[in-house]
C-alpha cells in the first residue's frame, strides 16, 4: 500500500481533524472523512502497495541504477518509500531543467532548491482531486514566489492535473501557453491565486484561510463537517522583505488561523546576490514575535523526512499558524548551486550534462518522466478523488439533516446571488436629507448584508470614518467569533487587499468588501491591480475621495488616484454623485463577480438625489442626466462626477434661465461608459457639440478625450490645501459661479 493509501489509517497518538466532528451515530459512516492528513506511524506497519505484489520489484531496476550504494532488500517499507520519493524528486528535477533549456528561458533555482518540499506536497500531503481541480473542500496551496512557478507547474503535470501537460512543460513562457512566466489562476487549473508581485501570495494565503475558519464556524456541525480544508504557502526571501507579507502574517497570527502553514524557502540569495546585501535580520524570530508556530528545518535535501515531521508539528497545533523555515540550496546539482546566478537562465551544456550525470539520468530523451513516478501520483489522486466523493457524501447528509443551512452552503458556492438581490439597495427622492457618500454607502452595504449571506469585509482602521461596518453581524475573530462579517484590518492597507483577493478567489462564495481613504489607495494599488488581472471580485470602498475633505491637507487630499484606478485594465471605478448613483455602483459592483471595483465616495454631504440621476442607469456608465434642447442638440455640455455633479446642475440652471440649452451628463464610470456601443455614447456626447466643460476635484489628466479639444477641463493640478471644504474648493474653481462663468466664456467663443 502507497503512503497516500495509509493516510486514512488511524493514529492513536494524533489528533483527528477536526477534533471531536463525529459523534457516535455517524462514527462509523463518516470515520474516514476526518483523518488526520499524514498517519506517521503507518509508515512502519503496512506494505507499501496491495494492489501490486510486484511494487517494489518494478521500482528496484530504477533504484538499483540510480543508487547503488542503497539496500534496497531491507523490510522497512518507510526507508524504501523515502528512497522511491528521492527518485520522484530527481524525475521533477529533470523536468524543470528540461523546460528551462526548452524554453531559454525561466526561473530555475528556486524550482531547484524547493524540488523535494513540492514533491512531498503534491505526493503526500495536499488533498485535491486532480480531476476535479475545483473541488470545494480541497486544501489550498500558493506559491507566493511565484517566479519558481515551474516547481508548481511540473508538480501539477506529475499530479494528473490536465491543465499541464508535457507540451505545456514545452511552451513554457511561450505566447498563450498554459506555463506563463509566472502563475496565473485564470490560465492554468490548479493555480489558486495569481502570484509573481513578492509577498502578493502570502496576503492571498491568509485571505484563503479566514475564507475557510468563517465558513467553517458558519456551516460545521457537530457531527458533519462541510469546510475542513488547510492553507499552504511558500515564500521566498524576497516576499520576506516585502512590507505586505509582515503585514499579513501579523493580521494572521491575531486572527490564530492555525490552519495557515507558511512554508519559507530560506536560500540566502537574491537576483543581485546573498540576501546579506541588505537582509540580515532573523526572520523566524520575527515570525515569533507576530506570534506564529516557528519550525527551522536545515537540511531537507538530505532528510525529507524532517519536512513531514515539521507538517506533524503543524497539525497539532490549535492556535497559532506555522512557520517552517526550510533551509534550501538555490539551483541544486547546478554549477551555480547556492548563489543568485541561479535565480534565472538557462544552463550551458556541460553543466546539463553534469546535473544528469548526478542523479544518473544519461540517454534519456528529454521530458522524460519515470513510469512509476506517475503510479506514485496517481495513488495520490485516487485518494483525492475518494475524499472527493466522500465529501459529496458529507454534503447530501449535510442536506438532509440541515436543510436551511444547507441552501445557504450550496448558494454560496454557485456564486451566493440570491434571485432579487437587487431590490434590497435603497433609493432616495430630492426630498430625504443630505448625507456624505459615504453615509449612502452604509445603507447599502447593510442593505446588500440583510440579502447576501457572503458579504464579508472591513476596514483598514477607519471603520467609523468611511461608513464601512456590517451591523448586528460580529467581528470575525478566532475562536470566538469565528462567523463574524466584519475583519479588523488594523492599518494594513496593502495586506487588506491581498487579502481580500484571496477571500475572493477561495471559491466560497465570499464577496469580500475593502474599505479606507482613497488616498491610501496607493498602498493598495499592486493589489488592486492584481485583482482586476486574476479577475477577483474584490469591492473597494474609497472614501475621501478629492480636496473636498478639508481641513487634512495636502497629504490626505487624492488628486492623481482616480486616473491611475482608471488606468487599470478591466477595474470598475465609480464615483457616485447622490445616494441613488451609490446603489448603483454597487449594484453593478456585487453583480460581477469577476471583475472588481472601486467606489469613490465623499465625505462632504450631498444631495440625497441629484434630480435626474439613475441607479439602473450607472450600468452604462454615463448618461444625460437633464436637457432642454428639446428635438435640438444642446449648445453647451457639462460633464461631472461625484459632489460635482450637483455644480453642474445648479449652473445649468443659471444658464437655461439665461436661454441657453444646456446638458448636463453624469459619467459615474469612466470605463463602463467606453464599452458602450459608439451609438449611445454618441447620443450622450453627440459629436455635434464641442462646447463641453468637465469638472473633477482631482487630476485633470484623461478628461481630454470626453470634452474634445475645444472643450475645458476643470481640475487639480496641485496636491490641493488644508482648510475648511467649501474654502478649498473655492480656491480651486469649484464653484457653480466659476462654473458658469466658464460655461460662458465658452459660449461667446
Amino acid at each position: 500500500m502507497a503512503i497516500s493509501s495509509l493516510l486514512r489509517a488511524p493514529n492513536p497518538n494524533f489528533p483527528q481533524f477536526p477534533p471531536n466532528s463525529i459523534n457516535c451515530s455517524t462514527r462509523q459512516r463518516f470515520s474516514r472523512l476526518n483523518k488526520p492528513y499524514i498517519c506517521h506511524s503507518s509508515f512502519n506497519s503496512t506494505r507499501l502497495h496491495s494492489k501490486d505484489d510486484d511494487y517494489k520489484l518494478t521500482w528496484k531496476e530504477e533504484l538499483r541504477d540510480a543508487y547503488p550504494d542503497e539496500n534496497l532488500d531491507c523490510d522497512s517499507d518507510e526507508k524504501f518509500q523515502e528512497i522511491v520519493d528521492r527518485r520522484g524528486v530527481d524525475n521533477l528535477r529533470m523536468l524543470i531543467v528540461d523546460s528551462v533549456q526548452n524554453a531559454k528561458a525561466g526561473h530555475p533555482g528556486m524550482a531547484l532548491g524547493m524540488a523535494e518540499i513540492g514533491y512531498f506536497m503534491y505526493r503526500h500531503v495536499l488533498r485535491q482531486n486532480p480531476g476535479n481541480p475545483l473541488w470545494f473542500d480541497r486544501d489550498r496551496f500558493v506559491l507566493s514566489a511565484g517566479h519558481g512557478c515551474l516547481l508548481q507547474y511540473v508538480c501539477l503535470h506529475l499530479a494528473g492535473f490536465q491543465s499541464v501537460q508535457i507540451e505545456d512543460l514545452q511552451r513554457l513562457c511561450k505566447l498563450g501557453s498554459r506555463t506563463p512566466g509566472h502563475p496565473e489562476n485564470i490560465i492554468t487549473d490548479g493555480i489558486e491565486v495569481t502570484t509573481g508581485p513578492l509577498g502578493q501570495g502570502v496576503a492571498n494565503a491568509v485571505g484563503l484561510a479566514i475564507a475557510e475558519a468563517h465558513l467553517a464556524a458558519r456551516f460545521n456541525k457537530p457531527d458533519v463537517a462541510v469546510v475542513d480544508h488547510r492553507t499552504y504557502c511558500i515564500m521566498g526571501d524576497g516576499c520576506a522583505m516585502e512590507g505586505i507579507s509582515n503585514e499579513a502574517a501579523s493580521l494572521a497570527a491575531h486572527l490564530k488561523l492555525n490552519k495557515l502553514t507558511l512554508i519559507y524557502d530560506d536560500n540566502h540569495n537574491t537576483i543581485d546576490g546573498s540576501t546579506d546585501l541588505a537582509f540580515t535580520e532573523d526572520i523566524t524570530l520575527r515570525f515569533q514575535g507576530l506570534g506564529w508556530n516557528t519550525i527551522t528545518l536545515d537540511n531537507t535535501h538530505g532528510c525529507i523526512a524532517s519536512f513531514r515531521n515539521a507538517l506533524f508539528e503543524a497539525y497539532k497545533e490549535t492556535e497559532r499558524p506555522t512557520f517552517i523555515r526550510v533551509k534550501t540550496r538555490i539551483g541544486a546539482l547546478s554549477k551555480k548551486e547556492g548563489t543568485s546566478k541561479a535565480h534565472h537562465g538557462i544552463f550551458d551544456e556541460d553543466d546539463e550534462r553534469q546535473m544528469k550525470q548526478k542523479v544518473k539520468w544519461d540517454g534519456r530523451q528529454p521530458f522524460y518522466v519515470i513510469p512509476m513516478v506517475r503510479r506514485e501520483m496517481q495513488v495520490q489522486a485516487e485518494y483525492g478523488e475518494e475524499l472527493d466523493r466522500n465529501w459529496q457524501a458529507k454534503l447530501s447528509y449535510y442536506e438532509r439533516k440541515y436543510p436551511q443551512e444547507a441552501i445557504e452552503f450550496k448558494s454560496l458556492l454557485h456564486d451566493g446571488l440570491p434571485p432579487g438581490w437587487e431590490s434590497s439597495l435603497p433609493l432616495w427622492s430630492t426630498s430625504d436629507p443630505l448625507d456624505a457618500t459615504r453615509g449612502y454607502s452604509e445603507k447599502c452595504l447593510n442593505n446588500l448584508a440583510k440579502v447576501l449571506p457572503g458579504l464579508i469585509g472591513g476596514s483598514a482602521d477607519l471603520a467609523s470614518s468611511n461608513k464601512a461596518y456590517l451591523h448586528g453581524y460580529g467581528d470575525f475573530q478566532q475562536p470566538e467569533s469565528s462567523q463574524g462579517r466584519n475583519i479588523r484590518y488594523g492599518v494594513r492597507e496593502h495586506a487588506m487587499a491581498g487579502i481580500s483577493n484571496g477571500i475572493a478567489l477561495h471559491g466560497g462564495g465570499l464577496i469580500p468588501f475593502a474599505a479606507t481613504f482613497l488616498i491610501f489607495s496607493d498602498y493598495m494599488k499592486n493589489s488592486i491591480r492584481l485583482s482586476a488581472l486574476s479577475r477577483a471580485g474584490v469591492i473597494y470602498i474609497m472614501t475621501h475621495d478629492s480636496i473636498g475633505l478639508g481641513e487634512d491637507g495636502p497629504t490626505h487630499q487624492p488628486v492623481e488616484q482616480l486616473v491611475g484606478l482608471r488606468a487599470i485594465p478591466r477595474l470598475l471605478v465609480f464615483r457616485p454623485a447622490d445616494g441613488n448613483e451609490t446603489s448603483g455602483a454597487y449594484k453593478v459592483a456585487v453583480a460581477n463577480r469577476d471583475v472588481p471595483s472601486l467606489i469613490a465616495l465623499s465625505r462632504q454631504k450631498v444631495a440625497a438625489h441629484v434630480e435626474g440621476t439613475s441607479v439602473d442607469l450607472v450600468e452604462k456608465g454615463g448618461y444625460v442626466v437633464s436637457d432642454n434642447s428639446g428635438q435640438n442638440l444642446p449648445e453647451i455640455i457639462l460633464i461631472g462626477t461625484g459632489s460635482e455633479l450637483s455644480l453642474c446642475e445648479a449652473s445649468a440652471c443659471t444658464l437655461r434661465g439665461e436661454g441657453r440649452r444646456v446638458r448636463v451628463v453624469s459619467l459615474v464610470c469612466w470605463r463602463l461608459f467606453d464599452q458602450q456601443p459608439v451609438s449611445y455614447k454618441e447620443h450622450v456626447l453627440p459629436p455635434g457639440v464641442s462646447k463641453r466643460v468637465s469638472i473633477e476635484a482631482g487630476s485633470p489628466v484623461g478628461w481630454r478625450e470626453y470634452v474634445g479639444p475645444k472643450g475645458v477641463v476643470l481640475g487639480v493640478e496641485e496636491f490641493g490645501a488644508s482648510g475648511a471644504y467649501l474654502d478649498t474648493f473655492k480656491k480651486y474653481g469649484f464653484t457653480e459661479e466659476n462654473l458658469t462663468a466658464v460655461a460662458k466664456e465658452i459660449l461667446a467663443s
